[in-house]
């Protein structure tokens, strides 16, 4: 059995990774981390673990595990592994932002890998850190790796909608249900913090032809919504693209014919589709030289917790799809 362990577990994210782990056939869940919940049970804070775990948060971490990961706010995982020695036998997957740029991937003599499987499934295998990628970075590269790989790509268009989970569970004034229901928001225009880990896996793929992340030039342009809904992200990115459409599906089934998760789908997607799932699920049309492809994953699985144990999985050498098996609430 792995044995694992979770800092920062009484968020959403560490919400839904206990809840993996707990039913994972090959890990056994050590410890959880809570600093302001030390003493209480987990159910005490996650309502729904009630009779599922009779495990307690705890102040301190258990070094005899074998992996572990950071649920913790970004910024800290960074400050986290500066104040604490971690023994290097200890694998990490870490769900922050703070090591997903190729120029902050180390700290220490630990060098961390951008886990998305689909890009690095080679490099994840043989790595012993793992910088987990972000929800809405997820669903935008897995729509536009494809047309990467055969260096298509030029300036992107892209519009995205994410549940209020998406948000922390922390209250702000736009996560409070009186303003969130019945209403639609934009944020972060053209300024969004995943554009530069989109265009950096971009440009791993076509290197050749690269993408620009200062705003000048050809490169993604990303507004991201917020919506009057609990989980999920929707994805739509318009292309200039002059290939007949049926070639561009066949170049997306070749790419993604051995992803564990990622489907491309003939007929038109939606949210229920994929939401309580690791699931990313694609759909492509055009009219004329404008390509559009939709994607769509649960952003506390396929853009969290989900592929963290993916990744996990990739680690100690199980099949991807191990304690992934979900079903999605499809009514």
């Amino acid at each position: 059995m792995i044995k694992a362990g979770i800092i920062g577990g009484a968020g959403y994210t560490g919400g839904e990774l206990i809840r993996l782990l707990i039913n994972h056939p090959s890990v056994e869940l050590c410890f959880v981390h809570s600093s302001s919940n030390a003493g209480n049970y987990l159910y005490k804070v996650h309502a729904d673990l009630m009779g599922e775990t009779s495990l307690q948060f705890t102040n301190t971490i258990d070094q005899t595990i074998d992996v572990l990961f950071l649920c913790v706010g970004h910024g800290d995982a960074k400050k986290l592994l500066s104040e604490n020695e971690i023994a290097d036998s200890i694998k990490i997957i870490d769900l922050s932002q703070d090591f997903r740029l190729t120029n902050n991937a180390q700290i220490g003599k630990r060098i961390f890998v951008y886990g998305l499987p689909e890009l690095n499934i080679d490099a994840i295998k043989g790595a012993n850190n793992i910088a987990n990628p972000g929800c809405f970075a997820t669903a935008i590269q897995l729509g536009l790796f494809p047309l990467a790989s055969i260096g298509v790509l030029g300036d992107v268009y892209t519009t995205g909608i994410t549940g209020s989970t998406g948000a922390g569970q922390s209250l702000s004034s736009t996560s409070h249900f009186s303003w969130r229901a019945n209403n639609i928001q934009a944020y972060k225009t053209l300024a969004h913090q995943h554009i530069f880990e989109i265009t950096q896996s971009i440009n791993q793929l076509q290197k050749d032809d690269p993408l620009s992340v200062s705003g000048e030039g050809r490169g993604v342009r990303f507004v991201p919504w917020r919506g009057d809904f609990t989980r999920g992200i929707y994805v739509s990115s318009i292309i200039d693209c002059g290939l007949p459409l049926e070639e561009i599906k066949n170049v997306y089934k070749t790419f993604y014919q051995n992803a564990a998760f990622t489907y491309l789908s003939d007929a038109m997607i939606d949210l229920k589709q994929v939401v309580n799932t690791n699931k990313c699920l694609i759909h492509i049309e055009k009219q004329g030289d404008k390509l559009v492809v939709h994607t769509a994953i649960d952003n506390l699985l396929k853009g969290a917790s989900g592929q963290a144990v993916q990744n996990m999985n990739l680690l100690f050498g199980l099949s991807e799809n191990d304690g992934l098996k979900l079903k999605a609430n499809y009514f």
